[in-house]
This record gives C-alpha cells, sequence and structure tokens, in this order.
C-alpha cells in the first residue's frame, strides 16, 4: 500500500485529553527532514508535476499516471520526474501527500466555511462535502492507498481528520459522546463506500454530497445557530484533544520526495 505504507511510522501512544489547547503547529506526517528545503524553482517544478500527475488521475484513472505520461504533459523530459520522485510508487505516494497538505490547509486555516470562522455544523457541512469530493476526484488513488483493517484506524491521515471531526462536535454537541460519533462520521467518508456507491451502484457524487448534509443535520438538530458563542478562539481553532503525540495540528503537511 504505497501511501499507507508511507504513513505507517509507529507512533506513541495518544495523550490524555487536554483542557489547554494550544495554537496550531505544523502536521508532520512523514519522518523528519525526509525532504530538504527546495529551491523556489524547484518547488515551482515539483508542483507542476504533481499538478500533471493529478490531472492524469482526473482524465484517466490511477493506471494512466507513468513517469512518461506525467513528464509529456508536464513538458520536461522523463529523467526529471525520476529524479524528482525516483519511481512511480514514490510519485503516488508524493500525490497523495501533496492533496492531503491542501485539504489541510483549507479545513485548518482557508476561509469558512471550511475552514475557521463559520459555524461548527457549517463547517462539518463542508468537511464532508470536500471529502467526498476529494475522494471521487482521487478514488483510484484513494483506493490503492486504504490501509488494511490492522492499520485502518490508525494512519495519521484519518487520525488528524477524526479529532477534526471530534472538535467540531465537541462545539455543537457538548453533551454527546463525539469520539464514536465522529468514527460514525468517518465511515461515510470511506473512499470504498465512495467506489460502492458511485461505481458499483451509480449514484451521483451530488446525492452522496446531499446525503452527508442530511446526515449532519439530523445528528445535530436543535444546536442553536450561536452553539459557539463564548467560546475562545483558540478553542474553535486549536488543536483538538486526542491527536497523537508527534502528530501536531495545524500548518498543513509537508510533501514528500
Amino acid at each position: 500500500m504505497l501511501y499507507a505504507e508511507f504513513m505507517s511510522a509507529v507512533l506513541p501512544p495518544c495523550p490524555e485529553p487536554e483542557e489547554n489547547l494550544t495554537e496550531p503547529e505544523l502536521l508532520q506526517l512523514g519522518p523528519a527532514g525526509d525532504e530538504p528545503c527546495l529551491r523556489a524553482d524547484a518547488a515551482r517544478n515539483r508542483a507542476r508535476l504533481l499538478d500533471a500527475a493529478a490531472r492524469l488521475i482526473a482524465e484517466h484513472g490511477a493506471a494512466g499516471v507513468t513517469m512518461e505520461a506525467v513528464a509529456s504533459a508536464a513538458n520536461v523530459g522523463k529523467g526529471t520526474v525520476f529524479r524528482r520522485f525516483g519511481d512511480r510508487t514514490g510519485l503516488l505516494t508524493a500525490l497523495l501527500d501533496h492533496s492531503e497538505r491542501n485539504f489541510q490547509a483549507a479545513f485548518l486555516s482557508g476561509p469558512p466555511p471550511l475552514g475557521p470562522g463559520a459555524e461548527p455544523v457549517e463547517r462539518l457541512r463542508a468537511f464532508g462535502v470536500a471529502m467526498l469530493r476529494r475522494a471521487v476526484d482521487e478514488l483510484d488513488l484513494q483506493l490503492a492507498a486504504e490501509p488494511g483493517p490492522d492499520r485502518r484506524y490508525s494512519v495519521p491521515p484519518r487520525r488528524v481528520h477524526h479529532s477534526h471531526l471530534v472538535l467540531l462536535l465537541r462545539q455543537a454537541l457538548p453533551d454527546a459522546d463525539v469520539e464514536l460519533l465522529a468514527h460514525t462520521l468517518m465511515g461515510y467518508l470511506s473512499p470504498v463506500l465512495v467506489h460502492h456507491l458511485t461505481r458499483q451502484r451509480g449514484m451521483p457524487a451530488a446525492r452522496l454530497e446531499a446525503g452527508w448534509s442530511e446526515l449532519v443535520d439530523r445528528v445535530t438538530s436543535g444546536v442553536p445557530n450561536d452553539v459557539t458563542s463564548g467560546v475562545p478562539n483558540d478553542v474553535t481553532s486549536g488543536v483538538p484533544s486526542g491527536v497523537p503525540s508527534g502528530v501536531t495540528y495545524g500548518t498543513p503537511v509537508r510533501a514528500a520526495g
């Protein structure tokens, strides 16, 4: 499992929840120091290659991503792609990491309703819709990276997504068992389920998005619109409890490769 294996660094036990939440910090998913700082031109070239790979996946699926195809789409030599990513596995790993970084940037510090500044229920709706759209766009890639059952709930990206839902649910439903409720909501967003519903059942993505919004509304029914009034800013945008030690929550992840 390319992305799953890359993200499978052994994590220390989860710390006990803390009441005093700190400001967001870097979320480092890969091993520390696995990529030196890139020159500006090298960073631009890398981003261009990843954008080309993303377009190929959207048009042809993961099978359409070869080193040669990416080089052609980005108008560079094949050797440039091999020097940057090593092989196809390294390219796909970097592509998912790049996508995860962009997604985290959106829900951690982007504009509302996905980012801070909106009510928690609005952010829950926006988070699920964004996850579903990302899953549809990257479905083959995400399925290839899907961890086995022994690690499905412990890989760092899923733990961060779950912790983000816990944070929003705790603001919207302070008396609920938000840990379990977040797992329930995450199940709806599984790429395996998205594959079944869209490709095997033929459901349009718009129906899944509408279903997510209905699910959030039913789960949070009766929540007042001003539920976050009086909640400190460092709580509404800070670190939720349950994020594992060594995996900080805040600035988006650096891509590997």
